[in-house]
């Protein structure tokens, strides 16, 4: 069987601008964190519409060509700190826009389409902000008015994310 090396650890995702990178950062900042908590590092941000997970290296390039799913720009609002359970720190959208939920459907119909599972519970819209953060406070960040107009296909790598594909 081959190794690690052999697959790649992929999901969709909105990516966010330098300005949206920069007010996502201001609102982690505001949070007051606990001794322990790893606040997601900047380059670390964005909004996952899917995660794929393992998929053989051979088969990407095919992946990647099937993922082109119709989306129609639309503003993300976000203005609610929520402390999840398992002390997961997140930022919510003030409400879910019929157009992202319209793009996260489809994608996920190209998914299943390729053979690839998808994660059967509810899908929450979120930026997560911290990990381990359990008793951290949340604060009201920066307004922050996120305009989306692409999405991408991301690996996940020990030293990061790379861009597979961007999608406009």
């Amino acid at each position: 069987m081959g190794g690690a090396g052999d697959t790649s650890r992929l999901f969709l995702a909105l990516w966010p601008s330098p300005g949206v990178r920069e007010a996502l950062l201001a609102w982690r900042d505001c949070w007051r964190w606990p001794r322990g908590a790893t606040p997601v590092q900047a380059e670390r941000l964005h909004l996952t519409l899917h995660f794929i997970g393992s998929v053989p290296r051979a088969h990407v390039p095919a992946l990647a060509e099937a993922l082109v799913a119709p989306l129609q720009p639309f503003a993300l609002r976000f203005g609610r700190a929520m402390l999840w359970e398992y002390g997961i720190a997140v930022a919510e959208p003030l409400d879910a826009p019929a157009r992202l939920l319209a793009l996260h459907a489809a994608l996920g119909k190209i998914v299943q389409a390729q053979g690839l599972p998808l994660d059967p519970r509810p899908y929450r819209p979120h930026v997560t902000l911290a990990r381990r953060a359990a008793g951290a406070t949340a604060l009201a960040g920066p307004a922050l008015r996120w305009q989306v107009r692409s999405y991408a296909l991301m690996e996940s790598r020990p030293d990061g994310y790379a861009v597979v594909r961007r999608y406009a």
